[in-house]
């Protein structure tokens, strides 16, 4: 009996010692593959890849919306792109005195518009050279200038929307480019690489191709 268990126990402990030689053959070859091929300048590239981390904030683009939405040229601050400002102010602030001239032009010749249907010839447009000679604009005149800088009125101030509207789209997609990879390693390259499988342990050799965005 207990030479039967002798003869068992020597036999396990021959096909244990036989297992664990066969499971460090693959690993020394390609220890020493992999060496020489790093001497030699060969990228070796194993299965588990580990990727740069980038710090991404989800919520940046959102957040530099919504400040340009509350005060032109913050989102842009935000962004730290702040050569942007001058513009956004220059841009809007145009639209918007654009916008309150002309609308101060066509309140007064409305005024006189209205006057002189009514009547009267008290208009700032009736004598503007003061020597009584008659109405230097007539009243079709008034109304066309009236409808003159109602049009112009009206078109700047959807100019001002569209440029505070732009105004949030670009702090947003500012925001959204910030955060793509812009590395300088982005490329286009093909290298041998040795693939360990992590269940046989046996090495796989082939070609990779790697686009780097």
């Amino acid at each position: 009996m207990n030479k039967s268990i002798m003869i068992w126990f020597l036999w396990a402990l021959v096909v244990c010692s036989t297992f664990a030689q066969e499971q460090e053959t693959p690993t020394k070859e390609i220890d020493s593959l992999q060496t020489s091929m790093k001497e030699e300048g060969i990228v070796v590239v194993d299965t588990v890849k580990t990727k740069k981390n980038r710090s991404i904030n989800p919520l940046a683009p959102s957040k530099a919306a919504f400040y340009s939405a509350v005060l032109p040229g913050l989102g842009q601050v935000y962004n730290k792109r702040y050569w942007k400002v001058p513009l956004v102010y220059g841009a809007i602030g145009a639209a918007v005195y654009g916008y309150t001239w002309n609308d101060s032009r066509y309140d007064r010749f409305r005024t006189a518009f209205k006057r002189r249907q009514a009547g009267f010839t008290d208009d700032e447009f009736y004598d503007l050279n003061g020597d009584g000679s008659g109405p230097d604009l007539e009243t079709d005149d008034l109304q066309s200038q009236q409808e003159r800088y109602q049009r112009d009125r009206d078109l700047l101030l959807l100019v001002s929307v569209a440029l505070y509207a732009l105004n949030i789209v670009d702090a947003n997609v500012d925001a959204h480019l910030k955060q793509f990879n812009v590395d300088d390693d982005l490329s286009f390259d093909m290298q041998p690489y040795i693939d360990l499988d992590p269940v046989a342990n046996v090495p796989h050799y082939g070609m990779t191709m790697t686009i780097k965005f």
